[in-house]
């Protein structure tokens, strides 16, 4: 199936997880990928493996805190790939801790990758993505953000983490009503747990407690969060799904 031929897609997060495997599922419905992320190694090992399956890919290392850098990789996306019809902001990072002993710098971590990353990526692209809708044979350019169920329920030791969560659903809310005459959909996917690398870089007792907490459940795979990406961005463009959880089964939050 081709269903995105002829369109670029950039993924944010695209090393690994959920990035990676949703690069992977544009690809193989037809779309070239850019792929932005800090690890050029990893990149570079994901854009092998889409183009190994017959896909085309872009790696474009570039920290989506920076500004300047992510406006410098789009241009070069647009450059290079002709164009920019989709975007998932997925590059995220979680920290777990009740915030009287939370670290400040965790905190500040969460607001610069969660928050000021999807400002930035999302500023530097709307153009482009009107650009592309306005000449598409689709008739339609998305804009996804990958959120979390802590968007929806805020719970003890992830504050800040749900407050980053919230804070960009809302905006792609707003982003929403702002693009609707110009054909541009915007969307939230919002996963549950997902067996990825993202808790990987909690201290100990902090991964101690998200084990505890997850225990017994079947995790969700990265691959399940890109089928829900896909479905977003496949639909008739008379479609917009705008919000859609994606919880494990066992999940009780």
């Amino acid at each position: 199936m081709t269903e995105l031929a002829g369109t670029v897609a950039l993924v944010t997060g695209a090393s690994s997880g959920i990035g990676a495997a949703t690069a992977a599922a544009l690809a193989a419905q037809g779309a070239a990928v850019a792929l932005m992320a800090r690890r050029a190694d990893r990149l570079d090992e994901v854009k092998a493996d889409i183009e190994s399956a017959g896909g085309t890919a872009l790696a474009v290392p570039a920290d989506v805190t920076d500004a300047d850098q992510v406006g410098a990789a789009v241009q070069r996306i647009v450059h290079e790939l002709g164009r920019l019809d989709t975007v998932v902001n997925n590059a995220g990072l979680m920290r777990m801790a009740p915030a009287v002993e939370a670290p400040l710098q965790d905190w500040d971590d969460l607001v610069r990758v969660n928050v000021q990353g999807v400002l930035y990526v999302t500023r530097a692209a709307i153009p482009h993505l009107i650009d592309a809708a306005a000449d598409s044979p689709r008739g339609v350019a998305d804009l996804v953000t990958i959120s979390s169920t802590a968007g929806w329920v805020a719970r003890p030791g992830t504050a800040v983490y749900s407050l980053t969560k919230f804070g960009v659903n809302a905006f792609s809310e707003g982003i929403r009503q702002e693009l609707i005459g110009k054909r541009v959909r915007v969307g939230v996917v919002g996963p549950g747990t997902v067996d990825t690398e993202i808790s990987d870089h909690l201290p100990p007792d902090r991964r101690e407690a998200f084990d505890r907490q997850t225990a017994g459940m079947v995790k969700l795979a990265p691959e399940d969060i890109a089928d829900a990406v896909l479905y977003v961005v496949t639909r008739n463009r008379r479609v917009a799904v705008n919000h859609m959880l994606v919880r494990a089964a066992e999940q009780t939050w």
